[in-house]
């Protein structure tokens, strides 16, 4: 009896043991205005050794995409597995909670279900949203400057009242990491993991680097050789929708920057050099706190996905940021990497599938065994991670709308990539656009409408009506500055 008690027992333990094991940890490097300028994306030039390590233990994504081209409904979508056309935020300037409420987000979730919520740095775009619903809540901070020079520079703009306040696009400061934000986030991030070693967390580190201002230590940008930068084309796209580009973004409130004319090939350099030294910034903060989960034995029980918010611009099509529904805006670096001995473990592989950032919901529901999860728009991709070259959708898809009462509505098979410019009301068509990107990002022609692609104008549209059928009712509009 005392044997089949025994025996009872262990299985009982084993049983919980598994349970637990079926819950990993999920660590989130969720970072700000990073295209695929990585080295293990083909990056000629980044220097990014720490991102490129996690590619080797994972699988990196070629085609994934995000919902929409901002900080604010981008990252919305991420954390609550919404499209922004079922939120109806489309805009930087409206919370998530001042329009919705009931909405279920990861961390809402993931405490329902056991785990401790850490929220470091930008994670949402509003530190308001969700912030006391995080187990840890770490605040982004404002961008700051460290040169002397920069400091009286924003001081004097404050006392003369200039608004918005802006320095400089871009800062080398000869300082220790922790000067500048984002090394303080993965000081702070690395003592965190101390503090939950013991427990079950998901945890987002937002890393705002190489958002504006570029502003990194010293040694960062020392990495590169200004010369080496390529000037990018600043041929526009001929036939494009008069409103497809928005020339400057946030680039033209900072200080250095001209307000009209392209900008001249030395300070494009500066400002290309300046990114890259952001980017390499941010991959140094990402090592050190992969090499503390390490460390902490923390590495074969946790889940890590590394993603960008949106894509950017730095020069091409002579123009800057994001703000559009173009492939070099809405494509993004996404990296997932598991290290857990219950689940198949697929490393250094890369995956053409069609994968979008509002999959990521659904994604950790199913790898960390999460119940009473909500309806997602998106779909867990853990099939591709355990198969990366099989067959997936036929389409991602975006939006970018111009104002309150045109709506850009954009997909890609992989291949081409077709949009529509619609009265967001009516869904009357303005305009259309058809671009091919088989072998690169940017296209300068714009082919709707040319008789030799008449066939793959039709079957992009198709596509594009699957998720955004022209008779449904107008886009939802929950901006609240949309309606002032």
């Amino acid at each position: 009896m005392k044997k089949i008690i025994g025996l009872l027992f262990a299985a009982f333990c084993f049983a919980c043991s598994n349970a637990q094991n079926n819950q990993p940890n999920v660590l989130v490097f969720y970072v700000d205005d990073l295209r695929a300028e990585l080295g293990c994306y083909g990056s000629e030039t980044a220097i990014t050794p720490n991102i490129d390590k996690i590619a080797k233990d994972g699988v990196k994504f070629n085609k994934a995409y995000v919902q929409q081209a901002i900080c604010a409904p981008s990252r919305m979508s991420t954390l609550t597995g919404l499209r922004p056309e079922t939120l109806g935020i489309y805009s930087i300037f409206t919370p998530l909670r001042k329009v919705h409420k009931e909405v279920v987000s990861l961390p809402q979730l993931f405490n329902k279900n056991g785990y401790k919520t850490i929220s470091i740095g930008k994670v949402y775009h509003h530190g308001s949203d969700d912030k006391n619903v995080w187990t840890t809540y770490f605040k982004k901070e404002p961008n700051s400057y460290l040169k002397p020079e920069n400091i009286a520079l924003m001081k004097r703009l404050k006392e003369e009242g200039v608004k918005p306040i802006k320095g400089p696009a871009f800062e080398n400061a000869a300082v220790e990491d922790e000067a500048y934000k984002d090394g303080r986030a993965a000081k702070y991030a690395i003592e965190t993991l101390h503090k939950v070693k013991d427990d079950k967390f998901l945890m987002f580190v937002g890393l705002s680097k190489p958002h504006l201002p570029f502003n990194a230590p010293k040694k960062y940008w020392d990495l590169y050789d200004k010369n080496d930068f390529k000037i990018p084309s600043r041929k526009k796209t001929e036939g494009a929708y008069r409103l497809a580009l928005s020339r400057w973004g946030e680039l033209k409130n900072y200080s250095n920057i001209p307000q009209k004319g392209d900008l001249d090939d030395d300070l494009t350099r500066d400002l290309i050099h300046g990114y890259h030294a952001s980017v390499s910034y941010i991959d140094a903060q990402i090592g050190k706190i992969m090499t503390t989960l390490e460390e902490l034995d923390l590495r074969k029980n946790t889940l890590i996905i590394f993603m960008s918010d949106h894509g950017y611009k730095i020069g091409e099509y002579a123009a800057w940021c994001k703000h559009s529904n173009m492939e070099i805006d809405v494509r993004v670096p996404l990296i997932i990497s598991r290290e857990t001995a219950y689940q198949k473990r697929v490393t250094g592989k890369t995956s053409d599938a069609l994968v979008e950032n509002v999959d990521i919901f659904s994604t950790l529901v199913e790898v960390c065994n999460i119940k009473s999860a909500p309806i997602s728009d998106g779909k867990s991709i853990v099939p591709v991670l355990d198969n990366p070259n099989q067959k997936w959708d036929d389409a991602a898809y975006s939006v970018y709308p111009r104002g309150e009462k045109i709506m850009g509505v954009t997909t890609t098979d992989g291949e081409w990539r077709y949009t529509e410019w619609r009265n967001a009301t009516t869904h009357e068509i303005l305009d259309a656009e058809l671009y091919q990107h088989k072998n690169s990002l940017l296209s300068y022609k714009n082919l709707a409408g040319n008789s030799k692609y008449t066939k793959v104008e039709e079957r992009m549209k198709k596509l594009l009506d699957v998720q955004f059928p022209p008779s449904e009712k107008p886009f939802l509009q929950n901006d609240i500055t949309r309606k002032k």
